[in-house]
């Protein structure tokens, strides 16, 4: 069964009735019409919920006249896109030129041809349907884009962790842990999506770091703790230097979470706020993490035990004010914990 597309609705703006009567009986057989005899109603209809597919625009209007009109229809960007046609006695090239520099698609001249202006109307109105369609495939490619380079990311990040870790589940609960404590912090969403991605590859330089050092299943001697304080700054190196703020996060966070707050961090040895927020989130979600899971060289900690371990570093290793946060949000952590732990995955498996 075939689909009915939708009745398209033009937008009369015009102060005179005649020529609004006129108009609307050559539009109402072919589309739905609606009617403002001012400026500054015409402005409210086309910003509202519902705004019309196309305008026929007067320009001699009391109060803003419909150059003034257009104007504004272009400046705001949930407006921008409706197609302006004016309509009007005014018939100097100087009035046309003006219109169509102001952004209207096109200009006809009083009295109308109804059968000129219905073929304009149907032609601007195809072609915004057609920029729609093509905008709308433009936004599926490119979220299929971002989709793969999150992927990829998340790929990067895993290297790192199979090489260090029997599992990939600590960046997946440590990314979670710094979106919750983001949040929390008060960032704004596309921050908070940023650094939850960018948080999957704060290791990466773990993949230079050789295995017999990486895997040891005991304390690391002064040679080897050198070679291990290095990662930070390979994974740096690894990521590079972009204007993309998702990979230029990453690499801010490679470098910077194993700072600590009264400076006796690595690799540089900032202090307090010298260390970027983002920086200092990942190194309360990544401690955390690491203290409650097994590793080569230790057992897990409790949960209690590493946030006592947590809240004591508060103004040494960590923000003090990020760990009143952190732990304010526990019970969301706890409920990530349990959702991402190894054995749940080996259930699903």
């Amino acid at each position: 069964m075939a689909i009915t597309p939708p009745v398209q609705t033009i937008l009369v703006v015009d102060d005179i009735p005649d020529n609004i009567t006129l108009l609307t009986e050559v539009l109402n057989p072919h589309y739905r019409t609606r009617i403002a005899t001012q400026g500054e109603t015409a402005l409210k209809i086309a910003g509202s919920a519902s705004p019309p597919d196309l305008i026929l625009l007067d320009i001699m209007m009391p109060g803003i006249n419909g150059y003034e009109v257009c104007r504004r229809l272009k400046e705001n960007p949930d407006t921008r896109a409706i197609p302006v046609i004016f309509v009007t006695v005014m018939d100097d090239i100087q009035d046309e030129q003006q219109g169509l520099e102001l952004g209207a698609v096109d200009y006809l001249i009083k009295p109308i041809s109804p059968a000129i202006m219905l073929a304009r109307v149907r032609t601007h109105l195809a072609l915004r349907d057609q920029t729609r369609e093509l905008q709308r495939l433009v936004h599926e490619r490119t979220t299929e884009l971002e989709i793969t380079r999150r992927e990829i990311i998340h790929r990067l990040g895993r290297v790192a962790e199979f090489k260090d870790y029997e599992t990939g589940l600590h960046i997946v609960r440590m990314s979670h842990y710094v979106l919750l404590l983001a949040r929390a912090a008060g960032l704004g969403d596309t921050s908070c999506e940023i650094l939850f991605s960018a948080a999957q590859m704060h290791d990466i330089g773990k993949i230079g770091i050789p295995d017999h050092i990486l895997l040891k299943p005991g304390k690391l001697d002064a040679e080897e703790w050198a070679i291990m304080r290095r990662h930070p700054e390979m994974g740096g190196a690894i990521i590079g230097e972009h204007a993309d703020d998702l990979l230029k996060t990453a690499r801010i966070l490679a470098l910077t979470h194993h700072e600590k707050w009264d400076g006796s961090g690595y690799p540089k040895g900032l202090q307090g706020e010298e260390i970027p927020l983002s920086g200092r989130i990942v190194a309360i979600a990544d401690v955390f993490d690491s203290l409650t899971s097994t590793r080569p060289y230790k057992q897990a900690w409790s949960v209690d035990n590493a946030i006592r371990f947590i809240d004591e570093n508060a103004g040494s290793h960590f923000d003090p004010k990020l760990v009143q946060l952190f732990k304010t949000i526990l019970p969301e952590i706890l409920r990530i914990r349990e959702q991402y732990a190894e054995d749940a995955r080996e259930e699903r498996e």
